[in-house]
């Protein structure tokens, strides 16, 4: 088997989203899975829509997503140049030997002086490939008009300028969207006018949004932008891994994949026939998993900005490791962390009904007047305080969910939440010995 050489080539439209995404990841999974290369190339013919910072974006976060590339605009290569525009001269060379080879022809369309180049479609020819998704596709050249390969402003449309880059850059394997399914044939046509080697097509199936409906850059269901996640403080090694799951499969019952295990176990055999679902819930749920594996000083450092775009006041490091790792379980992506710390910090003290019931029915009165006399005489760290609910419990003859859950509720208003002892370090005593009296008082109302 020859190199394996594939590319990714978009327009510099607008930001990188998720279906360029994932088409980019699994090109660059398939290389590296294939000890081959991988080449970015940006279509830019289409002027009129090209933004400013569009190549750029495309660039920024497929580096940000952990993709790393062989040839392309930044970095050059031995085929270049990795921009069409640049490209202009070799198209118009081979559009006008498909005209001395008699495949096409100059049409001129009324008003212009200059003549658009038009493909001469062949009569009775059947395109056959075999995709790497679908399996044998045919197309007959029947279903398909002359097209134009050069429009006559001098610039390539896409079926063409598609394939005189893919033949010149040595691609072997195009695997994109289900949306060029149609456009395979054309190709086709150019490659076999030219007795050109063709490449392995696989065309991926559509993304589709929870109600089943095709996913599109106006959908505001989901958000489409790598920047918007990146902004949020999802994790990188998270998306690449939500991404990859969107339209293959490693088999087995796990999810979670760093990059690495994800190019081991790429086998484009597992590519799915069927859409695939964004589904949010599973990106939180693969992005949380994601956080709970980094170290206390990453996972600080991702909640830092945050805190700080917030105006959140932090003391020290101390400080704001401690009230991290309180969190560092519950969040789901970096952003969170504000309003887990709006919540615990600033909501309005007030037990509700099933918490004050739930006191009531284990007459907690005594083990929470004991805790408020006692937590005035102690150092106030987490490791004294943890000692002090254990002392109490032994001295009330209390344990288990009738010790610690009275204690929570009366300090943080709530049945359940992140370590008890650093909850209550956090909230500072002042305030600890304020939401013990309220409760008490509470509790001696009829």
């Amino acid at each position: 088997m020859k190199e394996v050489r594939v590319r990714y080539a978009p327009s510099p439209t607008g930001e990188l989203h998720i279906g360029n995404a994932r088409t980019a990841l699994f090109n660059y999974f398939f290389a590296r899975h294939h000890n081959g290369k991988f080449i970015i190339r940006i279509e830019d013919t289409d002027v009129a829509r090209n933004v400013k910072g569009g190549v750029e974006s495309q660039l920024k976060y497929l580096s940000w997503l952990g993709v790393d590339w062989d040839e392309g605009p930044d970095i050059g290569g031995p085929y270049g140049p990795y921009f069409q525009l640049q490209r202009l001269d070799l198209y118009n060379e081979y559009a006008n030997k498909l005209i001395e080879m008699g495949l096409a022809y100059h049409d001129y369309r009324e008003g212009s002086d200059t003549p658009a180049i038009r493909m001469r479609v062949p009569e009775g020819i059947t395109y056959t490939f075999n995709d790497m998704v679908r399996g044998e596709l045919k197309f007959e050249s029947s279903e398909v008009e002359d097209w134009i390969l050069v429009k006559d402003n001098g610039i390539p449309t896409y079926n063409f300028a598609v394939v005189i880059d893919d033949h010149f850059m040595k691609i072997t394997h195009v695997l994109r969207g289900e949306e060029h399914i149609t456009n395979t044939p054309k190709q086709i046509m150019v490659y076999q006018a030219f007795g050109w080697d063709v490449p392995t097509f696989g065309h991926m199936t559509i993304i589709v949004n929870e109600e089943k409906k095709k996913l599109s850059k106006r959908d505001v269901t989901v958000m489409q932008f790598l920047s918007q996640y990146a902004d949020l403080g999802y994790l990188p090694e998270a998306m690449l891994n939500f991404i990859a799951l969107l339209g293959w499969s490693p088999g087995g019952e796990e999810e979670i994949f760093l990059k690495d295990n994800i190019i081991n176990l790429f086998d484009e055999s597992r590519l799915s026939k069927a859409p695939s679902m964004f589904d949010k819930n599973k990106l939180s749920y693969i992005n949380s998993r994601h956080i709970k594996n980094m170290d206390s000083e990453s996972f600080m450092e991702l909640c830092r900005p945050y805190l700080e775009r917030a105006n959140v006041k932090i003391k020290n490091d101390e400080w704001l490791r401690d009230l991290t790792d309180l969190f560092h379980d519950r969040v789901s992506y970096g952003a969170e962390i504000v309003e887990l710390y709006e919540e615990f910090f600033n909501k309005p003290f007030k037990l509700g009904e099933e918490e004050l019931t739930f006191l009531k029915e284990t007459n907690s009165k005594v083990l929470i007047e004991t805790f408020l006399k006692e937590i005035n005489d102690i150092d106030f760290t987490p490791d004294a305080i943890q000692e002090l609910v254990k002392k109490v419990g032994k001295d009330l003859s209390i344990k288990g969910k009738n010790l610690f859950m009275p204690i929570r509720i009366a300090t943080t208003a709530q049945m359940h939440g992140p370590s008890l002892p650093h909850a209550i370090y956090l909230l500072e005593k002042p305030t600890i010995i304020s939401r013990l009296k309220h409760t008490l008082s509470q509790l001696e109302e009829k």
